[in-house]
């Protein structure tokens, strides 16, 4: 009779080798571009693993310790034999690790071992029991089986502890109640996050992609810059063999169907229930083509797998209601990859991966009849460029038996162009220049005049203004060089890693207003009530920035998985990050050096038989100021505001003629246009933004065909970034004392703002800030310490969860997912503000004033407390397969954003800042001791849950061998709940309700059809 251990190594050998798909819920080893196969075997064995298609071939002596490692390998499928026997097959993903075992648990040799036989392709994956990440792996495989976009976030959304982030930032995800700007992107290795506000990221054609890793918690410390997640992409790569083929989706604007109207919700407002936006005619329709070939340049030396793709979008808007404008939009993106790689020997391995992802967008912008959907007078386009080209290469040496070093280095650009088309075809665009822009475009115009005034003359407006508001400058665009070193060092019963990487992000950025100003028409009454001495004025506001900055950010890490014992891991590891902000005259206004991040871990093989782990780990992450703040925040820029009268007005552009200065212009926050000190940006004691992470959790193997994991985790929110604009608190820290608006000391007023004296200064709210500032504006700098309880309180935000998450796998069906309960709780978002879509990374309005942060403690917008998440495919013949995705979540909680009355008496004397405060008040304003009421964060309600089922039917005939047919039904019901409202309920220049307060903004997408033709040869 066999023996207990060996019984154990029989089965942990079977599972090891079981075929199959990658798991949601697995938890991965720490790597980015490749995964390992090891295990145990008798001292001195040689243990060779091979790759038949690409004839990459390792061979190895095992250890006196009787454990063996191939680190580093290329995804796909291996063979591992012992001394020539026979071979056993796995597949190995990224970042996981294989055991394969030639000796029984507790050091026996068992020679039956080499006979094993391998569980059959319905098996469940095995437990990788040498990690301790939360990390789940999606392949090409699953992704084509079930009805998912075919993007990036889509995929990530169907991980554990992901929820869809605010529509005001676009397609992407928030990762255990991180912001959406706290995530971090990757392909083959290679950062392609665009870190200008991390609020968008290179765009691989996603047909082109093999494997997608979605770090969720607990990474390794080769892993930073990120307090949400990490999403690692693998790309396809050629073999022997040769592949080519192409498919188009198509979704037909026939079979789609459309958002619904949009009417006023706020109960207090007189036109509660009229409808404001009219969807009905909204349309759109978009396809995507693409063509690709792989195969052997050399055969077992030189690969290549090539991809072109085509893309284009078209899509109407026409809002009908309270609008006199529409558009048309196009949107074209032609992209391409490029991967290649040189197997030189055995030992070396060199590979190239190339793309673009440059897109085209067109907005044609009509005017129509208010409150009809119609479309008369084309006025003009609006041009965006978006994305660029990459190149990345990396060498991996298998240098001895038990060292692995990789090299990285990589550039990628990122267009953020823009600019105007007239209809007569002449372009307008921003030069950057702040000091003297080109006048791009047509300016823009409002009138404020009262009723009588408007009667009397006529409403004056523009026809010709094409954005409506600001232009990027035409140069726009963002530089990444990224450089990575990366070792692997098996010593005995310890796992090695260490290595540096240094990313180099360049911005250049900028705005202006098109036409280069905008006029906003006013009634000078003269400080009476008689209207018959009414005048017209005519405000002007000049806006432009334009700098070029940059971000040095580099780090060292190390980490040590240690093999206690057979079945237990103890893991260790430290990161340091450095980070280096510069602004547009090229000087430091942030540097952190040396940021200690430090990483524990264990994993624990109960049973070691892999069927059983028990795991958990403790970390701290740090995230860098993006480059974004220093374009306004840290560099030159103009605001100016001045008033005129005039003689006549523009029949099309609006514009003001005859003009004549009332003397009272003023440069606004003090941006004249003159650099500000980089001294005075930032606090001397700033700290980056960073957080802890504890989890604890276990995942069990119950048959060949299923296993379930839990997992709970808790983040915490140890230290934000953000700006204080309350001169105030510095002045009087300083010595200062307010003397009827004036601020004096020594007999000497300060002077502010100036160079030296910014509008905004950046710190870590809740701490002293030590301020370096010239308060007279004459050179001389002070170092001031401001307490912190003077400023803002304690940036909190606290992410607890308790995730349920299951993996089956059946000879013709695969079952997934996932039930998590989580609680997103704090006073700040972090990077972003969802609740005002307000996506100026790091430099949101939290913390600008002390009283802004009233009552601000409560859910945050990305708290979703239920989240039940279930897709799979059923294989009903040969040739018909059918997919479903299920996904049921609740509602974010709702806000009401209200006006601070600084005077409690009969006058009404607004807070700046208007409906920022969590303040509302009662159903009129205005009369004596008429004040708002507290309403603290997340007590308004929560917006409704939302349920989404989606289905796809595909057909593999066996007529037509290497046709596929597909046809995807997403949101079948056509469920449309409301996404997000608008939760500003208060008017700034009355303090009366606001009728937009809880109007929809965004609901689920409705139903779409898309149909895909495949064929592969």
């Amino acid at each position: 009779m066999a023996s207990k251990h060996l019984i154990q190594g029989l089965k942990r050998s079977a599972l090891t080798v079981a075929l199959g798909l990658s798991f949601v819920g697995a938890v991965q080893a720490q790597t980015n571009t490749a995964g390992a196969v090891g295990g145990r075997a008798t001292a001195g064995d040689t243990i060779t693993v091979s790759n038949p298609a690409t004839g990459f071939t390792r061979t190895i002596t095992v250890g006196a310790d009787g454990t063996y490692r191939f680190a580093q390998l290329p995804t796909g499928q291996y063979t591992v034999s012992r001394n020539n026997g026979s071979p056993r097959t796995v597949n190995v993903s990224v970042g996981g690790t294989q055991n394969v075992d030639f000796v029984a648990a507790g050091g026996g040799d068992a020679q039956t071992l080499d006979t094993v036989t391998v569980v059959g392709s319905g098996a469940v994956n095995p437990i990788d029991i040498s990690s301790v990440e939360s990390t789940t792996i999606l392949t090409a495989e699953q992704i084509k089986k079930i009805p998912v976009a075919q993007n990036t976030t889509a995929v990530a959304l169907l991980a554990p502890g992901t929820v869809r982030g605010d529509g005001a930032f676009g397609n992407l995800a928030s990762f255990g109640g991180s912001s959406v700007a706290e995530n971090q992107y990757y392909i083959n290795g290679f950062n392609i996050t665009n870190s200008f506000r991390s609020l968008n990221f290179s765009q691989v054609p996603f047909e082109a992609i093999a494997e997608q890793q979605i770090k969720t918690g607990g990474y390794g410390a080769e892993f930073g810059r990120s307090l949400g997640g990490v999403i690692n992409q693998i790309t396809k790569r050629g073999t022997n063999e040769f592949h080519a083929g192409g498919n188009i989706y198509y979704t037909p604007e026939e079979l789609s169907e459309t958002s619904p109207d949009a009417y006023l919700s706020n109960p207090l407002s007189p036109n509660f229930g009229r409808l404001r936006s009219d969807n009905s005619k909204d349309n759109g329709w978009q396809y995507t083509a693409n063509a690709w070939a792989s195969g052997a340049l050399v055969k077992d030396k030189l690969f290549a797998y090539a991809l072109i793709s085509y893309g284009k979008q078209n899509n109407d808007a026409w809002g009908a209601v309270n609008t006199d404008q529409n558009t048309a939009t196009e949107q074209k993106n032609p992209k391409w990859l490029l991967k290649m790689d040189w197997n030189i020997t055995d030992n070396h391995i060199l590979e190239l991966t190339a793309f673009s992802d440059k897109s085209k967008q067109y907005i044609d912008t009509y005017n129509n009849t208010p409150g009809q959907t119609d479309r008369f007078n084309f006025i003009g386009t609006t041009y965006n460029e978006q994305g660029g080209e990459n190149y990345v290469l990396k060498y991996t040496g298998y240098l001895t038996d038990t060292f692995t070093l990789s090299a990285l280095a990589g550039r990628g650009e990122f267009s953020r162009s823009q600019k105007l088309i007239a209809p007569d075809g002449s372009v307008a665009s921003y030069d950057g220049n702040i000091h003297n822009p080109d006048q791009p475009g047509c300016p823009i115009v409002g009138d404020g005049r009262s009723a009588a005034r408007i009667a009397a003359t006529g409403l004056y407006s523009s026809s010709c203004n094409i954005s409506g508001g600001q232009l990027n400058r035409l140069d726009s665009g963002d530089t990444r060089k990224q450089y990575r070193l990366d070792a692997e060092w098996q010593l005995g019963d310890h796992l090695i890693r260490f290595g540096y990487d240094r990313d180099d992000y360049e911005s250049i950025a900028g705005v202006a207003l098109e036409g280069g100003s905008q006029w906003t028409y006013l009634t000078d009454d003269h400080g009476t009530d008689d209207e018959s001495d009414d005048t017209d004025i005519v405000q002007q506001q000049i806006f432009s920035q334009g700098s070029t900055v940059k971000v040095k950010q580099h780090a060292y890490y190390i980490e040590d998985s240690w093999n206690i014992t057979d079945n237990f891991i103890a893991y260790i590891g430290g990161r340091w990050d450095t980070f280096e902000n510069i602004n547009g005259i090229g000087a430091t206004y942030v540097k952190i050096k040396d940021q200690f991040g430090p990483r524990l871990g264990f994993s624990w093989d109960v049973f070691g038989d892999s069927t059983f782990k028990v795991f958990g780990n403790a970390g701290r992450y740090a995230l860098p100021l993006t480059p974004s703040v220093a374009v306004r925040g840290a560099s030159a820029s103009i605001f100016s505001v001045e008033t005129f009268t005039f003689t006549g007005v523009n029949p099309v552009t609006g514009e003001p003629t005859g003009l004549v200065s009332n003397g009272d212009q003023f440069f606004a926050n003090g941006e004249d246009g003159f650099a500000k000190a980089p001294q005075a940006i930032a606090s001397k004691n700033l700290d980056p933004m960073y957080q802890d992470e504890y989890i604890l959790g276990f995942q069990k193997q119950l048959t060949d065909h299923f296993s379930i994991g839990v997992r709970g985790i808790f983040r915490d929110l140890k230290a934000a970034i953000d700006d204080n604009c309350d001169a105030g608190a510095l002045l009087t820290a300083a010595g200062f004392q307010n003397v009827g608006g004036h601020w004096m000391r020594g007999g000497r007023e300060a002077v502010l703002p100036n160079p030296g004296f910014p509008y905004c200064r950046m710190f870590n709210p809740g701490n002293d800030a030590v301020w370096v500032t010239d308060f007279f504006n004459d050179g001389n700098f002070e170092t001031t310490t401001v307490p912190g309880s003077a400023l803002a309180p304690k940036a909190k935000r606290t992410y607890s969860a308790l995730e349920v998450f299951f993996d089956g796998n059946w000879d013709k069906l695969f079952l997934q997912g996932s039930y998590t309960y989580a609680k997103s709780k704090g006073n700040t978002e972090g990077g972003v503000k969802s609740d005002i879509g307000q996506g100026d990374t790091s430099t949101t309005q939290d913390f600008d004033y002390l009283e802004l942060m009233t009552d601000t403690y409560g859910y945050l917008p990305n708290d979703r407390r239920h989240s039940l998440k279930l897709f799979g495919s059923y294989q009903l013949t040969d040739e018909w397969a059918v997919g479903a995705n299920l996904l049921v979540q609740s509602g974010r909680p709702v806000n009401c954003f209200g006006v601070l009355d600084l005077d409690p008496g009969p006058d009404y004397v607004p807070h700046q800042y208007g409906g920022a405060f969590m303040r509302c008040g009662p159903t009129t304003r205005g009369g004596s001791n008429d004040t708002s009421v507290a309403v603290p964060r997340g007590t308004k309600g929560r917006l409704p849950w939302t349920n989404q089922i989606d289905l796809n039917v595909a057909y593999t005939p066996n007529w037509a061998e290497g046709l596929t047919l597909k046809m995807d039904i997403f949101n079948v019901l056509n469920s449309r709940k409301v996404t997000s409202v608008n939760e500003v309920a208060e008017v700034r220049a009355t303090g009366l309700p606001s009728q937009t307060y809880l109007l929809p903004l965004t609901w689920q997408q409705p139903r779409q059809v898309r149909f895909m033709v495949q064929y592969d040869f």
